[in-house]
């Protein structure tokens, strides 16, 4: 017995807000219990049985010095090999922004150059979701069992080719068909903030990922000018094979990129994580804490049933929720903009000297026109709301908590839809309302990005990114059927069903059992039961020494 290897040693932090919260207990052992904002508990659980082997061969019951590798990214910090991170994981948001925006664009031109029915301007927008829709938990499972930075370069290579090759679809069904494989390369680019968030300290972890999506909001916006200039002459080919430009960037960078520490521990990669921190450290003119490295090896990675688990089922299914409210909400905007400017005078009087008449229902006129530079001006004046929606978020996501943050975006959108029932024509009113609603939508859509990948262990954290981003793109490749169809039916029906699904996801939001902020990105589910059991532990001891005092 004397050879078994000794249990496992838990270091135990307590953190109180006594002003706030009082003397709340943590006990983690459900949704509830985590998301105590009390008190936080970081479990660094000893696997290694190499260093117990060794610790007994000494002879010496002097516990050998270790550290997590939170405890390195917390002594290395955000420095110079952040910021190269920052720009390089940046590249591939630009890219899959640019890849979306081109979608509200593509559709009216295609609509009138080869003269296609409402149905398919639609299935065109659709394909590409429906492709990224079933690639995501592909990818986040290729994410978990691979690699970060495989799932990452190989989804961002397979995007690059086919985006490239769609330029040259000599006809409808030949477009359709390789722009659902982009956007099967496209559903990988969620895997990026898997990677990035995994170098972060905790302190910069949410205003480090909310500057990271200030890149979808320069590719958004670098979409928009591209298609001004290109599109009057050299036509929509030509922007489609442009707009791959930022993914070859990547492509040509990403060998820069190294695996994330996070995922080569809970792989037992002790040497190659150690690697890693040794390198960020030296580029940040920092040093790592003294003792070993702790090693989990743990081959049970990215199963789908652990999204299901006791501790995470209510957050995994709210959570999915919300992430295709944000993304039917988001693209529904960004296709609603271009339809209704091309409208023109959106509604008119359906009233008559009778009232007979049981539909009272705007009349909406979206014949084939193509966009003009007036359009595309006013696409760039509602595209340029992503930095104020970026910036208003940056404050409220480190103060007010990411749950809070979430639920006011998605009230704001809401209070913003509400005056476009007035059946406003093309004024500077229906830019503004447009401007704040895409402000505050693409707001939330950046915290749900900052959430998830907080709230889930590194175990499942890709797949998990990955299954709610199938649940967004399942949103956005309803949302053209509502903001290109229906529209044409009925503006006030469009008009609510963003409104209700919005106001949803809010009420979502809110009851969402874990707020993370100021939380450590746990490495195993086997942390929060350990913490769970361990805090009870302590409960228990510390209300028997209590009687026994009375």
């Amino acid at each position: 017995m004397d050879n078994w290897p000794k249990t496992a040693k838990i270091s135990y932090k307590r953190w109180r807000n006594s002003e706030q919260w009082g003397d709340a207990d943590f006990v983690g052992q459900t949704d509830e219990d985590q998301g105590t904002d009390a008190e936080i508990c970081t479990i660094a659980s000893n696997f290694d049985a190499e260093a117990t082997q060794s610790s007994s061969a000494s002879g010496s019951n002097k516990p050998e010095e270790t550290f997590t590798v939170d405890d390195a990214l917390e002594a290395i910090g955000f420095g110079k090999f952040q910021w190269k991170i920052s720009f390089l994981t940046g590249l591939s948001w630009v890219a899959d922004a640019m890849e979306m925006m081109i979608l509200s664009i593509l559709g009216p031109q295609l609509h009138c150059e080869w003269r296609l029915p409402s149905y398919k301007v639609a299935l065109i927008t659709s394909v590409v979701f429906i492709g990224m829709g079933i690639s995501s938990p592909i990818w986040g499972n290729v994410a978990d069992k691979y690699g970060r930075k495989v799932g990452l370069k190989v989804c961002m290579c397979w995007t690059l080719y086919y985006g490239l090759l769609s330029a040259f679809a000599p006809a409808y069904g030949w477009l359709l068909f390789l722009r659902s494989l982009v956007g099967f390369g496209i559903g990988g680019a969620p895997q990026s903030v898997t990677l990035y968030s995994e170098f972060l300290p905790m302190k910069a972890r949410g205003i480090c990922i909310m500057l990271i999506a200030a890149f979808w909001a320069i590719g958004a916006v670098f979409e928009v000018l591209l298609a001004l200039m290109v599109m009057p002459d050299l036509g929509w080919r030509w922007l489609l094979g442009l707009s791959t430009v930022p993914l070859a960037i990547f492509v040509c960078f990403c060998f820069w990129l190294p695996e994330s520490p996070r995922f080569d521990v809970l792989s037992g990669r002790r040497e190659k994580a150690m690697a890693t921190l040794t390198r960020i450290a030296k580029e940040n003119g920092k040093t790592l804490p003294q003792g070993r490295l702790i090693a989990y090896n743990q081959n049970e990675r990215g199963r789908f049933k652990d999204l299901f688990a006791p501790q995470y089922w209510k957050t995994t299914l709210l959570l999915w929720f919300i992430w295709f409210s944000n993304a039917f909400s988001y693209y529904g905007i960004i296709l609603l903009t271009t339809e209704l400017f091309q409208a023109g005078d959106l509604c008119a009087s359906m009233f008559t000297a009778s009232f007979v008449q049981t539909k009272i229902e705007p009349d909406c006129s979206l014949e084939c026109r193509y966009l003009t530079s007036a359009d595309y001006k006013d696409l760039l004046w509602t595209t340029l709301a992503e930095f104020p929606g970026f910036l208003v978020v940056l404050l409220l996501v480190d103060y007010i908590g990411r749950k809070k943050s979430m639920a006011l975006c998605f009230l704001m959108f809401s209070l913003c839809i509400l005056p476009l029932y007035a059946c406003i024509g093309r004024y500077v009113s229906l830019t503004i309302f447009i401007f704040i609603a895409r402000a505050f939508i693409s707001g939330g859509y950046q915290v749900v990005f900052v959430y998830t990948p907080e709230v889930f262990p590194t175990e499942n954290r890709a797949l998990a990114m990955g299954t709610s981003s199938a649940m967004a793109r399942l949103g956005a490749l309803i949302t053209p059927f509502v903001a290109q169809v229906l529209l044409r039916t009925s503006v006030y029906l469009t008009l609510s069903v963003y409104c209700s699904c919005s106001l949803l996801a809010g009420v979502a939001s809110w009851l969402l059992p874990i707020e993370t902020l100021g939380r450590n990105l746990q490495e195993s589910s086997l942390d929060q039961e350990t913490a769970g059991q361990t805090t009870s532990t302590t409960r228990e001891s510390d209300n028997t020494t209590g009687s026994a005092d009375q």
